[in-house]
């Protein structure tokens, strides 16, 4: 079979939740005995130039019978993917709609439309986003294989950590002003994530954390991936996702796989419930900057209640999926008649 993936999915300055996804699945399908051939296709996906689209065409020409396609790079070109459909049996990876993208092309939306509707199957990580596609772009059916998690040691910091690329849909624009309201209260917040992706939307951060005079207090270290990553949520009390929409939202397990309560205005089914059936976070509305910052003091203020959201986080580290799970999920959803 051919994986088609992201030309960025090994670039150490741009990491993502779908990239690692994509490593991981298909590190899983291999070790399950499947003979996967993996083709990374460089471009500015969704909006790749002529280079790009050829390079594609060549893939998907090159290829026979069974084929997974992150939803990045083929849901922007149907005119591309579409006449392959006849031949190959196409599945498509959706890792986010792409209208959903804060700022997005409207165009996009049909564009992805049209791929989907003639793919094979089409997969992504929740069950929420499963049933928005399966409405908003009239598909018989999505399936869904929800990412996996790798054991963590509890950690044992009280810093607020917030992980993602710079970029408007990441909201972390939401989360300074919040922190702005709360200043007053004893706090320090590291933002981890990628800076490149968006250079203007992360001038911006930077710009109000100056602002708000909190550049002794916000920390932008750009992309953190292995170890670095590891201390980062070795220090953190609790993470924060001021996401302005997810589709699931790998960091919130990665938190909770550490014992981290998670803040978070999308993500719920990576949230989930503990064994007791305890949340073990706290959601608010997307984009809300004073439901952020009430949160947020609630959460500085209360000792009981930090106590209590740890213990559940701890619960529900036990119940987390696991990557060889993803992996037999997905060999088992492409191992179905066609």
């Amino acid at each position: 079979m051919l994986f088609v993936l992201p030309g960025d999915v090994d670039d150490p300055e741009l990491p993502s939740g779908g990239n690692v996804y994509d490593r991981r699945v298909v590190a899983g399908l291999t070790a399950l005995g499947r003979s996967v051939r993996q083709v990374a296709v460089a471009g500015s996906w969704p909006h790749p130039d002529a280079a790009a689209r050829a390079a594609l065409d060549r893939a998907l020409r090159h290829a026979d019978g069974l084929v997974v396609l992150d939803g990045l790079v083929a849901c922007g070109v149907p005119e591309v993917v579409v006449p392959h459909a006849r031949r190959l049996r196409l599945v498509v990876l959706v890792h986010m709609p792409l209208g959903e993208e804060t700022g997005a092309d409207p165009g996009l939306d049909a564009r992805e439309r049209e791929t989907l509707r003639a793919a094979w199957a089409v997969v992504t990580t929740s069950a929420r986003t499963a049933q928005w596609l399966v409405r908003h772009h009239g598909l018989a059916s999505t399936r869904v294989v929800v990412p996996g998690t790798d054991a963590a040691p509890l950690a044992e910091g009280d810093a607020l950590l917030c992980v993602g690329s710079l970029t408007p849909h990441k909201g972390q624009d939401v989360l300074v002003e919040a922190l702005a309201a709360v200043a007053d209260l004893d706090w320090t917040c590291t933002l981890a994530g990628p800076l490149r992706r968006s250079p203007a939307f992360a001038e911006r951060v930077r710009d109000l954390i100056a602002w708000h005079d909190l550049t002794s207090r916000v920390t932008l270290t750009g992309p953190l991936t292995g170890a670095r990553l590891d201390r980062a949520y070795g220090r953190a009390g609790l993470l924060v996702l001021p996401s302005r929409s997810e589709t699931y939202g790998m960091v919130v397990t990665e938190a909770l796989a550490r014992g981290i309560p998670v803040l978070a205005s999308a993500g719920e089914d990576a949230l989930g419930r503990a064994a007791d059936g305890s949340v073990p976070g706290l959601l608010f509305p997307p984009g809300d900057v004073s439901a952020l910052a009430a949160a947020l003091r609630s959460w500085l203020g209360s000792p009981g209640l930090r106590a209590s959201l740890r213990r559940s986080a701890r619960l529900r580290r036990a119940s987390l999926p696991t990557w060889e799970d993803a992996a037999g999920d997905m060999d088992r959803l492409l191992g179905e008649p066609g």
